[in-house]
């Protein structure tokens, strides 16, 4: 029989946020159906078990979370002690796979990584971690603190895996260049493997000509996202009278985002057209979307940059940076840049994308022209380099 294949959902089953990277593994979750096992480390328990029913429910939220935190009901924690002091730890058994392992699509704790050799007992199969990013280490002036003392661990801990998917061409270097730093001669594969994206049943037509066009920002207000130099510029730009509005979506950062959420108040107070309520549901994003004029990110670095194909792939042009991972994105059309994103190149992107109705359309054309992924060509392009991989015992 087949070595069974588990999904480790440890984090994501337990909050509703709905963040780059809880997006991701909600999604691979989702293409897996039926072919996977679903798990969760329980450190009350003290042991891997599959996912419970209120784990799976939080998986299926269609509701934003306003927070990142995780939640253990009372109730779940108990079952897990009650567990631990009788000896009866779930059983990990699950719908056998053709390809078996294990894959790890979080940045998982310290307590989890030290419980890994426990589930990879459990399969015969690969174990596979994804890699998102290094911003942690790059950028850490734009990191909570605890994030980045815990980073160096993590990346250590990756070398215990039999493969690692990048989610980019950048984010794969960024690892790489880490583990030669630090003298590492054997490394596991590392693969950049491009992430799906939710890909709409048809692409919304072109942006509505209302005399107060919408530009559209989408992602969590934190300091790498650099909302300040954001705001900054469209300050400046409704200072001269340039008339649009901006809207922000996101799940907000209270550690990192602080600035900028300081200056999202003041402008609403001084009666500036600024909208943000926060992050947003899957229906209320696409209605963003399709109300928009086009879209601005301008995230200073990123492991993919999830907002920038999903403009794209709605026929809406984005204004970003065109290096890095997201250059990886906007180099194939539908993008102008906004140089390194400071204050002053994002209000001349903006202006002239709103004075330039034909070149606007121009990019518009391009980005409707553009094929991305779906979630599930990206799954089974991930379970085909995982079954290429050796179990290093």
């Amino acid at each position: 029989m087949p070595a069974p294949l588990f999904l480790d959902l440890s984090h994501t089953s337990h909050t509703r946020a709905r963040t780059g990277i809880q997006r991701v593994s909600r999604a691979i979750h989702r293409e897996l159906s039926g072919r996977c096992t679903a798990v969760s480390f329980d450190p009350y328990e003290g042991a891997w078990r599959p996912l419970e029913r209120w784990e799976e429910r939080n998986l299926a939220a269609v509701d934003p979370a306003h927070g990142r935190g995780t939640h253990w009901p009372l109730t779940a924690r108990f079952r897990g002690r009650l567990r631990r002091f009788a000896g009866r730890s779930s059983p990990l058994a699950g719908p056998p796979s053709a390809s078996g392992g294990v894959i790890v699509p979080e940045i998982f704790s310290k307590d989890v990584a030290g419980a890994l050799p426990r589930l990879s007992g459990a399969t015969t199969g690969p174990r596979v971690a994804l890699f998102h990013d290094a911003i942690a280490l790059q950028f850490p002036e734009h990191t909570p603190a605890s994030t980045s003392a815990r980073f160096p661990g993590y990346l250590r801990e990756l070398l215990q895996f039999d493969g690692v998917a990048a989610v980019s061409g950048a984010s794969r270097d960024s690892l790489l260049d880490y583990w030669a730093w630090l003298g590492v001669s054997r490394t596991p594969p590392v693969a950049a493997i491009s992430l799906g994206i939710d890909v709409p049943a048809s692409v919304p037509g072109p942006a509505g000509s209302g005399d107060v066009p919408t530009v559209l920002c989408v992602g969590s207000i934190e300091g790498r996202k650099n909302h300040v130099a954001l705001l900054d510029a469209c300050e400046s730009l409704w200072a001269k009278e340039v008339g649009f509005r901006l809207r922000l979506v996101g799940l907000a950062n209270r550690e990192t985002g602080a600035p900028a959420l300081g200056k999202i108040e003041r402008l609403r107070s001084a009666g500036r057209p600024i909208l943000y309520d926060g992050p947003a549901s899957d229906e209320d994003l696409e209605a963003a979307f399709r109300e928009c004029a086009f879209t601005v990110y301008p995230s200073v670095a990123e492991g993919f940059g999830l907002p920038v194909a999903e403009s794209l792939t709605r026929g809406r042009a984005c204004l970003c940076r065109m290096d890095g991972a997201i250059g990886e994105i906007a180099r194939g059309g539908g993008c102008l840049s906004i140089g390194t994103a400071g204050k002053d190149e994002i209000a001349a992107a903006i202006a002239s994308a709103l004075a330039s109705p034909f070149d606007l359309a121009l990019l518009e054309a391009e980005a409707r022209a553009r094929r991305f992924r779906s979630w599930s060509q990206y799954t089974a392009e991930l379970l085909d380099w995982m079954n290429t991989l050796r179990r290093n015992v």
